[in-house]
């Protein structure tokens, strides 16, 4: 082979060569969001041009004593009734889960009850206790309570809230526990570990990332369940708005400003329900989820201009020797 022959020969290895990416247009997602903006506006401006809204009266009365007491209140109630719903949720779990087909029975009939009536009947239930029970002694003579004084519109709403939470909060924690391998606690059977050990230490922690997120949810519902209480006269946020409304007949600017609290509280709980998700997921993902701040960070740089993509290999091959470069 000569050298004239294969001078200005070129020779390609075999690389394909790149290709541009075209990006793809959705005139759909822009004709949908022109329309819902379009709608959002409309609502904006018609909420606020609205004179029988009566704006005014509802900053007179977003901070006022009475609403700020209603809400401390009703937060109250609130954590109160969920520590009771949790606490008893386990307990009435790991009964429905027992051997014994008594406990299991009675854990049964429990949810049955509490779950098959409706809360607000069961809040005026136990407001008329002391139409059952003159007397409450605990099954002690030491003890003799006066129903119609130990039973009073608060503890009668918190016990309503709180058992009947925990019937839910049974089932929840029941389908956590379910979801964690049997393995697990025929491994922690071996290593002579007892049953409520087992159960404290080994299934209980990984069933949290089943728990959690229900539990979340129930939390928030707890919330806006504790206007219920209003109708045994509870002075938590509804009842306060009620007793406000009833005496300068704002009853919409009141309803207003109880709403308004909701949707801060309910957002600050969904705001900590996502974090704490998010912590309970670090072993069941490889990648958690991004938190709004990251969410935000990736939409502003995104926006950026890109560095231009680096230049392809060449396809020219350089040969040494003899036959000088191969081009």
């Amino acid at each position: 082979m000569s050298s004239n022959d294969t001078t200005n020969t070129p020779v390609t290895t075999g690389q394909p060569e790149a290709i541009q990416a075209v990006p793809v247009r959705h005139p759909g997602r822009w004709v949908s969001g022109v329309i819902i903006l379009v709608i959002v506006v409309l609502m904006i401006r018609s909420v606020a041009t609205n004179k029988n809204f009566e704006w005014g009266v509802v900053g007179d009365y977003l901070f006022d004593d009475s609403i700020i007491q209603g809400l401390l209140k009703t937060l109250y109630l609130t954590v109160i009734s969920m520590v009771i719903g949790v606490v008893l949720g386990v307990i009435l779990a790991v009964m429905r889960l027992s051997k014994n087909p008594l406990v299991s029975s009675a854990s049964w009939f429990y949810i049955w009850v509490f779950r098959g009536t409706p809360l607000l009947v069961q809040i005026i239930f136990w407001f008329n206790l002391s139409a059952l029970y003159k007397v409450i002694t605990f099954g002690t003579p030491f003890i003799s309570l006066n129903a119609n004084d130990f039973i009073t519109p608060f503890l009668a709403g918190m016990l309503a809230l709180g058992l009947n939470e925990g019937a839910y909060m049974s089932e929840i924690v029941r389908a956590g526990i379910l979801s964690v391998d049997e393995g697990q606690q025929e491994a922690s059977s071996a290593l002579g570990m007892s049953r409520l050990q087992t159960m404290r230490r080994i299934i209980l922690p990984q069933a949290m990332r089943v728990i959690v997120p229900p539990t979340g949810n129930e939390t928030i519902s707890m919330l806006k369940n504790t206007a219920l209480v209003s109708v045994i006269a509870v002075p938590e946020l509804l009842y306060s708005a009620q007793i406000i409304y009833s005496r300068t007949y704002a009853t919409i600017p009141l309803l207003i400003v109880a709403s308004i609290w909701y949707l801060v509280i309910t957002s600050i709980m969904s705001f900590g329900q996502y974090y704490l998700e998010r912590y309970y997921a670090r072993g069941s993902t490889r990648n958690l989820p991004e938190t709004p701040i990251q969410k935000l960070k990736r939409v502003l740089t995104s926006n950026r201009r890109q560095p231009p993509p680096p230049a392809p290999p060449s396809s020219e091959m350089h040969l040494p020797g003899s036959l000088g470069g191969l081009r």
